[in-house]
This record gives structure tokens, C-alpha cells and sequence, in this order.
């Protein structure tokens, strides 16, 4: 099993025993990242160009539908909760990564095949949770719009969004939904920042996986805040000239992620 495992591209699962965790992450184990997740997308661009152009396309679908549409009041929520889907769409990239760092060549079979993960759903299942954390999120922003804006007589769809954002009501909602945003996307990269890496080298089940994620970031606090702080630093700028500049960013964030994994988790 384990050799057709690795002709179709999957890695050997490691045994799915308790994984150790480092408590240790330095802040130059952040800088050591983004140098070798640079020099991976180098190595083998073509995967990083090809998931990033997944994700710009996303993102401009997602600009178009909500501004052609007249809804203009989702446009910030809905891209403020676009680097949610972000860590699903790296999934490929993490297992390009590990096979460069293996010495293996990487081919589109294996490098798409990692979305199935083990054959056993468990990534999958977390890109549910990724749909279903980008759709709560978008109906708590709905809700604090409600809260903030309901006497204002504009609707979602209002032609007068962006001058209702410069009232003292729209400061106010702004404010409270950056602050409740960025709660939400901690908690959910709190989750997914070593899980899915973990489900691509592992055969185990994706609540072990969140687990292990939890455990080092609480043991590393300090550090995977800073490193949560760059990604989304970079991924908004990226994002500022028409999303192209994730292009760039989001696979050599991918790649760094999977080597910080791989520092975190013995």
C-alpha cells in the first residue's frame, strides 16, 4: 500500500503516533523560512505561479461579483476574509516543498494529488472547514453591518456604501469588525498553520492535526503570532495592485509555512 501510495505521488505516511512539538521557535527560524520558501519557489515555479494564479483569479471573481452586482458594502468584508481559504489553496505547494526537500521530483500528478490527501478524506475535511470558517465569517460581518448601519437607511446593496463607511457609524463598524476579524482569522490560523502541513507528510486524522497546530503555536506564542503578523502584512500588499502581487506571496508564504513546519513538529 504504502509503495502505490508513493507512485501516485503521495508521500510515505509518517506513523501516526503523537508528533513531538519544538518550544523553542526563534525569530530567526521566521527569517530562515521565508529564505527557503523563497528559494523553492525559485527551484520550481511553475506550482507557486500556477496555485497563485488560482488565487488572484478568486480574488477578482470575488471583486467583480460583489461591485457588478451593486454590493458594494461586502467588497471589504469578503476580501478581508479572503486569506481564510488561503492555507487549503497552499496544499499543493506544502507537498512540493517536502518533495524538493526530499530530493524527489515533483509532477503536477503528485503535487494536485495532495489535496486528497492519504486517501483519506482528512484534507478534505479540513477544506470544509475552511468553507465553513469563510461563511461564518461573512455572516458575522453581515450582522456588526446590521448592528452599525441599520438607522442609516442603506442597504447591503446601497450605491452610497463608500460614503456611509466615512460616517461616524461606519468608523465605528469598521473598527468593530477589524477587531472581531482579526480574533477570528488568528484563531482559524491557530488551527491550520501546522495542520495542514501535517496532513500532507502524516496519515493522521485532521482533528490530531488542529490539535498539534494548537499546542505549537501556544508553545511558540510570541513567535507564530509574528509569523501570522507577516502573512497577513505581506498578503495585503499583494493584494493592493489588483491582487497580482499574490502571484508571489502567497506560494512563498506556502513554502515558508512548510518549512516551519517542519522546524515545529518532529
Amino acid at each position: 500500500m504504502d509503495t502505490l501510495e508513493h507512485d501516485a505521488g503521495l508521500p510515505p505516511p509518517l506513523p501516526a503516533s503523537s508528533p513531538e512539538i519544538v518550544r523553542d521557535l526563534v525569530w530567526s527560524d521566521l527569517a530562515d523560512a521565508l529564505g527557503a520558501g523563497w528559494r523553492d519557489f525559485l527551484a520550481i515555479p511553475q506550482f507557486g505561479m500556477f496555485f497563485g494564479g488560482v488565487y488572484v483569479i478568486a480574488g477578482l471573481a470575488i471583486g467583480w461579483v460583489t461591485i457588478t452586482g451593486g454590493e458594494l458594502t461586502w467588497l471589504i468584508p469578503a476580501i478581508a476574509g479572503f486569506p481564510l481559504v488561503a492555507p487549503f489553496i497552499a496544499v499543493g505547494l506544502y507537498e512540493a516543498s517536502r518533495r524538493r526537500a526530499a530530493g524527489e521530483r515533483s509532477s503536477w500528478r503528485a503535487v494536485l494529488g495532495a489535496l486528497k490527501g492519504h486517501d483519506d478524506d482528512q484534507i478534505l475535511s479540513m477544506g470544509v472547514i475552511v468553507f465553513v470558517a469563510f461563511s461564518f465569517w461573512m455572516i458575522v460581518a453581515h450582522a456588526i453591518f446590521a448592528v452599525f448601519m441599520a438607522e442609516s437607511g442603506m442597504s447591503a446593496g446601497g450605491g452610497d456604501a463608500l460614503a456611509a463607511f466615512l460616517t461616524p457609524a461606519g468608523l465605528a463598524m469598521l473598527a468593530v469588525g477589524s477587531a472581531v476579524g482579526a480574533v477570528m482569522a488568528f484563531a482559524f490560523y491557530t488551527m491550520t498553520v501546522i495542520s495542514l502541513p501535517m496532513l500532507v507528510e502524516r496519515k493522521v486524522d485532521f482533528l490530531t492535526a488542529i490539535i498539534t497546530s494548537i499546542k505549537v503555536v501556544r508553545g511558540n506564542f510570541a513567535v507564530m503570532l509574528g509569523w501570522a503578523t507577516i502573512i497577513a502584512a505581506l498578503l495585503f500588499v499583494a493584494m493592493l495592485p489588483g491582487f497580482l502581487g499574490l502571484l508571489v506571496a502567497l506560494p512563498v508564504l506556502a513554502h515558508a509555512t512548510w518549512h516551519l513546519y517542519v522546524r515545529a513538529v518532529r
